[in-house]
């Protein structure tokens, strides 16, 4: 698909930053977007004239609703972005209910709507998954294990879709940025800020790589190029890799109040 003019679209996690960005965007490029959100899903769909789908895209009977709903108002869904995500900060530590709900919103929303989603698409021998995942799904997020971890496995989870069926139609692509100015990221966490430096860019220009990526097909979407260079470095000296990363994690330590 080198064009989103006239698809159907869904965006989960809609109602504020790359969700937001992506349904605005997407309108504003022709496409007939639904927009997904717990809370704020009437809002951005009315400031872009998308059709609005409230509710819970991570809960089993919610992703079953927004894609039934989905279908109703497009006809078919041509691309669905699973973008909804959440942090919860600390390493072993951390609550489980704070484990469940990242793996739940993080990788699960995904594996639900692809259960759902993928019939219709190989009986027609096209379909369009965008994961929103991040940069910590390549490297790692200091301070946030939760994170880190399930945002691995929603990348390999997109891996997984992408080398499974291909030759079947269907095209899975992965958004990882690297700082994003969103309600995840507000300037007040001041281990993000040091991590992050001056790399935070607007939603905004989240949308214009999304489109840029839909265009030439590439799987790993980049909206900070700079990401190819870190994950291949991980790769090429991992030992190397950590030692850096724990610098980093020095330097938040010794920054803590």
């Amino acid at each position: 698909m080198n064009s989103v003019h006239n698809a159907g679209i869904v965006v989960t996690g809609a109602g504020s930053g790359i969700g937001a960005a992506l349904a605005r965007r997407f309108a504003a490029e022709g496409a007939r977007v639904v927009v997904n959100d717990v809370d704020a899903a009437l809002a951005v769909a009315a400031s872009c004239g998308a059709i609005a789908a409230p509710g819970d895209a991570a809960d089993p009977a919610g992703v079953a609703a927004l894609i039934a709903a989905a279908r109703a108002a497009l006809g078919e869904i041509d691309i669905y972005c699973a973008n909804a995500g959440i942090v919860r900060g600390g390493g072993p530590e951390t609550p489980d209910p704070d484990w469940d709900a990242s793996w739940q919103v993080n990788v699960m929303a995904h594996v639900r709507a692809a259960r759902l989603l993928l019939g219709p698409w190989l009986e027609r021998g096209s379909g369009h998954l965008i994961c929103t995942v991040s940069a910590a799904g390549l490297l790692a997020m200091p301070g946030t294990a939760p994170y880190s971890v399930t945002k691995h496995a929603a990348l390999e989870f997109a891996e997984w879709m992408a080398l499974t069926y291909a030759h079947r139609g269907l095209t899975v692509q992965a958004i990882c940025p690297l700082g994003v100015r969103t309600g995840m990221l507000d300037g007040t966490d001041p281990a993000a800020e040091l991590v992050l430096g001056d790399a935070v860019i607007a939603p905004e220009a989240v949308a214009d790589a999304v489109l840029e990526g839909i265009a030439d097909g590439r799987f790993l979407i980049l909206p900070h190029p700079q990401v190819a260079g870190m994950y291949a470095g991980r790769a090429a000296d991992t030992d190397r890799w950590l030692r850096g990363m724990n610098k980093i994690q020095r330097r938040i330590e010794d920054a803590a109040p």
